[in-house]
């Protein structure tokens, strides 16, 4: 019954708290996660990335076919961590802008763009994933379009990742005051 008289003023410190503690779950989850897909990846020669911007069968094909039974399992191990990740990473973009100090001496269509950055990269990885996953189950012989839906997801995730990286270090590098 005491929570119900309690004072504001404690109730919005410990919402604080909880929010901070969110950013640094969700950051340092996120951190983890891809140092250990890195490592995990690593061995896979052509590498991911290589993978990732196949935008032709042919170019996917070639990454696919140079990788043994064995590499291919792991690439499609990898992708539910890779989902852990994406959720990682997309929270922790939205809760940094929303929940924190931050960016909030920023102009208002700054911090739009940092809120939703982090979350439409995350949307565009889960696309990735799921025509990795479908690309790779078994051969696809005679579809053309999955090859660059994929590789635009990947490259609209990069494009977004990167984009929201020179972000921060420009909110870094360039302290503002509070803008409407």
């Amino acid at each position: 019954m005491a929570f119900f008289f309690a004072d504001w003023n404690d109730v919005h410190k410990l919402s604080t708290r909880t929010h901070t503690g969110l950013v640094w779950c969700t950051g340092i989850t996120a951190l983890v996660l891809f140092a250990g897909l890195a490592w995990y990846l690593a061995p896979l020669e052509p590498g991911v990335l290589v993978l990732q911007f196949a935008f032709s069968p042919r170019a996917f094909g070639s990454v696919v076919h140079a990788w043994s039974p064995e590499q291919l399992h792991r690439f499609r191990l990898h992708l539910p961590i890779d989902c852990a990740l994406l959720l990682s990473y997309g929270g922790f973009g939205y809760l940094l802008a929303t929940h924190t100090r931050f960016f909030a001496p920023r102009r208002r269509w700054y911090r739009i763009w940092v809120t939703w950055a982090l979350p439409w990269a995350a949307v565009f990885d889960a696309g990735e994933n799921v025509w990795h996953w479908w690309l790779t189950e078994v051969p696809r012989l005679g579809v053309q379009l999955p090859y660059p839906l994929a590789a635009g997801c990947a490259s609209a995730k990069w494009l977004l990742l990167v984009a929201y990286a020179m972000t921060v270090v420009l909110a870094l590098a360039r302290p503002q005051r509070a803008q409407p």
